[in-house]
């Protein structure tokens, strides 16, 4: 991870033929986590996407994890870092498959909108365009209700063990559950204030339409948070795109139902990707 621009884990192609793994001429994927996520927030999806020939890089964002905290803290800053990322790994020309979950989602839209020649495709889960009405008074209200627990003095333990099994669907798996909270309590507080802050401030619904490259939207059946209906709405917008509902699960669909979710967007990768491996 030295020199990277954000910290991350990383899976190389997958070999061929008994020949030693290397990422040169492979395709680039990179995987954004959510708010209270990290880069191991997608278990099995880097070596599933490193199998089908791509060099896989697994982001912390800015001020998780090992990677630098930016001033200000914003969406158009957490965006600027992905783009260098990507420039670091495939050079200032590359570009890259952008997997986002959530706020990754919608750092992906951020990107795509503002460098879209660095990216070759998008998979957009359990995200949306948006956060909320634009009045204001919404986005008051879930933040400090998402920042109840916090100023309660649970710290961010307390609040994973919350909300992570509030966002889980009916099929989740109870040790990936149980990851997943772990994940989420390990996330430094001031971070999740300042990240929750700038995601109730996104919007990108006038982007959509400009959205060229190819597009997954996918979400869970029981998410409440990107609800199916709020996919739907968003992939209908996006010139081309393919819709997929993960069946009895909920927001954090690549954590509580991995394979599943794996098989969702290999199937569309191996399809509307270019470059991909062909086995």
């Amino acid at each position: 991870m030295a020199n990277a621009p954000l910290a991350h884990l990383e899976w190389l192609p997958a070999p061929q033929a008994g020949a030693a793994p290397t990422a040169a001429n492979a395709p680039l994927a990179v995987l954004l986590h959510g708010v209270g996520g990290g880069r191991q927030g997608f278990p099995t999806t880097g070596a599933a996407l490193a199998g089908l020939g791509f060099r896989v890089l697994a982001a912390d964002q800015p001020g998780y994890g090992l990677s630098a905290l930016i001033d200000p803290y914003d969406l158009a800053g957490m965006a600027e870092a992905v783009r260098r990322l990507i420039a670091w790994a495939a050079g200032e020309r590359g570009s890259a498959l952008v997997v986002g979950h959530s706020m990754g989602g919608m750092v992906a839209q951020e990107l795509a909108a503002r460098a879209p020649q660095h990216v070759s495709a998008l998979v957009l889960a359990g995200t949306s365009p948006a956060f909320g009405s634009p009045d204001g008074a919404w986005q008051a209200d879930f933040l400090r209700s998402r920042f109840a627990p916090l100023d309660a003095g649970l710290g961010m333990p307390g609040l994973a063990a919350q909300l992570v099994l509030a966002m889980a669907g009916r099929g989740a798996i109870p040790e990936r559950l149980a990851e997943a909270q772990a994940l989420m309590g390990g996330v430094r507080e001031a971070t999740y204030r300042s990240a929750l802050a700038a995601l109730v401030r996104f919007d990108r619904r006038e982007a959509l339409a400009r959205i060229a490259m190819p597009t997954l939207v996918v979400t869970g059946e029981d998410d409440r948070t990107a609800a199916p209906e709020v996919a739907r709405r968003m992939a209908a917008r996006i010139a081309g795109a393919e819709l997929a509902i993960v069946p009895a699960t909920g927001h954090l669909l690549m954590l509580e139902q991995p394979e599943a979710f794996d098989r969702v967007l290999l199937d569309f990768v191996a399809r509307r990707v270019q470059g991909v491996r062909k086995e």
